[in-house]
């Protein structure tokens, strides 16, 4: 259920800065993207879980937060993400 290390060094090294640039928001949003993909796969085969629905949601908003964030900074940047991540734009 957990992203592997591995995964987690090639989603730092295609978004962020350098190698060592886990903390940028793009590079945020693409981890939590990862573990909202992993967590909706969990939660199509355990309905009832709600538990971990909680946690999705909660991290559903986080990832929200942050491209509203992206999107004020730079509109081509947060464009190019959401593209990229295959997420729809309804941040207004």
């Amino acid at each position: 259920m957990a992203t592997s290390k591995e995964r987690k060094a090639e989603i730092i090294a295609q978004y962020g800065k350098d190698e060592k640039d886990s903390g940028s928001a793009e590079v945020q949003v693409a981890l939590l993207t990862e573990r909202i993909k992993s967590l909706t796969e969990h939660m199509k085969s355990h309905k009832k879980d709600y538990h971990t629905r909680r946690g999705l949601l909660m991290l559903v908003g986080k990832r929200r937060r942050l491209l509203s964030y992206i999107k004020a900074g730079d509109i081509e940047k947060y464009r190019e993400l959401i593209k990229s991540l295959g997420i729809r734009d309804n941040i207004q």
